[in-house]
């Protein structure tokens, strides 16, 4: 039996309908993820008192852009050293790295992970011992001593992973285990055919570190308890991106070396939401 035409018609506008929607749906994502490039990053701390001074790392075949709110690094204090997440930036600690506070009792640096700048977008490294390199190289590079790592999403897993002893580590939300990586749908987008040319590149990487999760940290099950630093949690009972069970897991593996500072109604965008909690507890582990 033939389809009506009426019906035909409404399906075709349908479809058409639904491929714009689509279309502008990741224009709006790539405008909103595409990597700064180094002026607009100055441009955004242009009416500050502290200014961003930007260097670069070569690492392997990448180049990793380095920002610190500092000409020279002052050895008497105490150096705040920030990892991002997936997807993400520098760029993401921006009020942080803008904090009067926080510049006047410490040197504060945040760098890019590969893939995730204007120079490499995309192409990511190939498993956290990388980034763990990566990390070590930053901090060689910028001669930070007496150091706080402060990571937050994946950021928080590297920092976590680093065996090195710092004065202490600091995990905003760290995905810890793989079994609790939740899988959601808006992943197939990277997959399918129709829809996977469109997906940002920054997106594509996001999701690629996202999925590999599932196997790769069940592999440092016995790795998260190796530094003798000790370790502060805040995580967000509501996280649904990396369940406040990944904190848990911590406690249980570190021991008396950890705490946990439990944010009731939080979520994954803590480092935004919950920017006070956060600042408070980096302006006491710097004399902690």
């Amino acid at each position: 039996m033939m389809k009506r035409p009426w019906l035909r018609k409404l399906i075709g506008i349908t479809g058409i309908i639904i491929l714009f929607l689509l279309v502008a749906f990741f224009a709006l994502l790539n405008n909103f993820t595409t990597p700064k490039e180094d002026s607009e990053i100055i441009e955004l701390f242009e009416e500050e008192v502290h200014q961003p001074v930007i260097s670069y790392l070569d690492y392997k075949d990448h180049r990793v852009r380095i920002i610190g709110m500092q000409e020279q690094l002052d050895m008497n204090l105490p150096t705040l050293v920030f990892i991002h997440g997936s997807p993400g930036s520098a760029m993401d600690f921006k009020r942080y790295l803008k904090d009067e506070e926080l510049n006047q009792r410490a040197n504060i640096i945040a760098y890019d992970r590969v893939g995730y700048s204007d120079l490499d977008t995309g192409i990511i490294l190939a498993s956290v011992d990388e980034e763990v390199t990566l990390l070590h190289e930053v901090l060689k590079k910028t001669g930070s001593k007496n150091t706080i790592l402060v990571g937050y999403s994946y950021g928080g897993t590297v920092a976590m992973a680093s065996s090195l002893n710092y004065k202490r580590k600091i995990a905003l939300a760290a995905a810890v285990r793989g079994d609790l990586e939740p899988m959601f749908w808006a992943l197939k987008l990277c997959q399918w055919s129709l829809t996977k040319p469109m997906v940002p590149k920054v997106l594509m990487a996001a999701a690629e570190e996202k999925i590999r999760h599932l196997k790769e940290l069940d592999a440092y099950d016995d790795k998260w308890n190796l530094s003798d630093t000790k370790v502060l949690s805040i995580h967000g009972k509501k996280d649904i991106i990396v369940p406040y069970e990944n904190s848990l897991y911590l406690a249980e593996k570190i021991g008396n070396k950890f705490k946990l500072v439990t944010l009731e109604e939080g979520n994954h965008s803590l480092i935004w939401t919950d920017f006070d909690v956060i600042r408070e507890n980096i302006l006491k582990s710097l004399t902690e």
